[in-house]
Parts: structure tokens; sequence; C-alpha cells
């Protein structure tokens, strides 16, 4: 199984307690009239809250309404959609993890900036307390560096060649360290994927902090890896 995850970062301290009795109590109806002229309520809600010592972790639930055609008719049913999510302290900073996609894939709606902005504002009214993270380029060049071997591909974005937005070292090119240093010149490092040897998995990560697991792996895995090697990454 895939898994994308997004990590942001909360600007206001928090208290755990607060927010879980914040979490638990919010829940929004709408109600939405079908081209039948039926009416759905979509709620959405915040489910499965639990606080294991500076970890809280949750399920924010969300439902839309998805239209197929059908023999030449608009077919209406609504669906739920499901984000888990993580909040942690890390070093005197406090994170939240949002496992879900960062861009729209298929029919998939709720997104990672979604859930991030509701959450801001169900915790701190204002949608601006929960903020984008980054990871330096010199990061993932120095995590590349550091074990090339276990490297799978690498992109590199603001590339200053015309015509030119990216480029691409993988399988035996990463092995070729002039082509490497090629591309350096002309361009950063956005993304790399690459083996955590020590844990035996594949991860993906990107400068804005989108990590994606490629292996066999559960959730759990996901999260002790963000928590214990990834956080440490973060600018």
């Amino acid at each position: 199984m895939v898994l994308p995850a997004k990590i942001f970062e909360i600007k206001e301290d928090v208290n755990f307690g607060l927010m879980i009795q914040k979490l638990k109590n919010f829940r929004e109806e709408e109600n939405y009239e079908k081209s039948n002229e039926e009416t759905v309520n979509l709620v959405t809600e915040i489910l499965d809250l639990s606080l294991k010592e500076n970890l809280l972790s949750g399920v924010f639930s969300m439902d839309f309404v998805r239209g197929r055609y059908y023999r030449r008719k608009l077919i209406e049913n609504p669906v739920t959609e499901e984000a888990l999510f993580w909040i942690t302290r890390f070093e005197k900073r406090t994170f939240l993890i949002v496992v879900a996609p960062s861009v729209a894939r298929g029919v998939k709606k709720l997104l990672t900036s979604h859930v991030a902005n509701k959450l801001s504002r169900v915790l701190f009214i204002t949608p601006r307390t929960i903020v984008e993270t980054k990871i330096l380029h010199e990061t993932l060049k120095g995590l590349h560096e550091s074990n090339p071997q276990a490297t799978r591909l690498i992109w590199f974005d603001q590339i200053d060649i015309p015509g030119v937005e990216k480029l691409c070292l993988a399988g035996s090119d990463l092995a070729d360290t002039q082509l490497y240093q090629d591309y350096l010149e002309h361009g950063q490092i956005w993304y790399v994927v690459f083996e955590a040897q020590k844990r035996g998995i594949v991860v993906g990560i990107t400068r804005n902090c989108v990590i994606t697991l490629f292996s066999k792996s559960t959730k759990d895995e996901l999260i002790n890896y963000i928590t214990e090697d990834f956080l440490t990454l973060i600018e």
C-alpha cells in the first residue's frame, strides 16, 4: 500500500487536553440537494480521538456527493472519505501529520491542505496557525550523499536550462557521480526516493515535507518513522 502524508507545523502553544475537548465536540452538517431534488445531510466530524504520551491521533471524516452518469442520467450518491492525522511535539515544536494525498488524484477530494486548514479553524479559529513546513535542498543533498547506494530516484527542480522544468536520476544513473554533479549545477533536489535501511522501508521525500511510504508497511510504521527520523530533517 502506498501511503502519502504531509507534515505541517502548529505555530501556537498547544494543550493536548484542550485540543481533545475542541476536536471531539466538532461536527458540521450541510444539506445538499441532489439533481432529483432529494436532500442529503452531509457531515464533517472528527472520530477515534486518542492520546498517548505526546501523540494525539484522530480521523478527519467528511461526506461528499459523488456524481456518475448511468445510461445518460446523473446518479448522485453520498460518500465518506477519511484522513488519519497525528499531532505531536518534537524539540519544542508541534507538528501535524496528515495521511492523505496532497494533490487531487482521481475522485479523492479530502486533501492534506484542507484537513490542516479545517483543524486550524477548529483549534485556533484562524486558518493561519497551522502552516507549511519545508526541508532544505542541502538536507536532501546530504541525505543522498551520506549513502548513495540507498537512493532509488532523485528529481531536481528550479532548473536554469531554458525549456527544462525538471531533471531526474534513476537506476544506474545514480551511480554516475559526474552526472549527479552536473545536475546539481543546474537545479536543486526536490524529491528523493531512498531506502531507510535501519527500518527496511522505502520512502519518498519532497522539500515541502510530503512523505510517501512505498513499502508494504503499516500506518504505525509510517508514523514511527516520521516522529523518530523524519522530523529531524525539517528546517
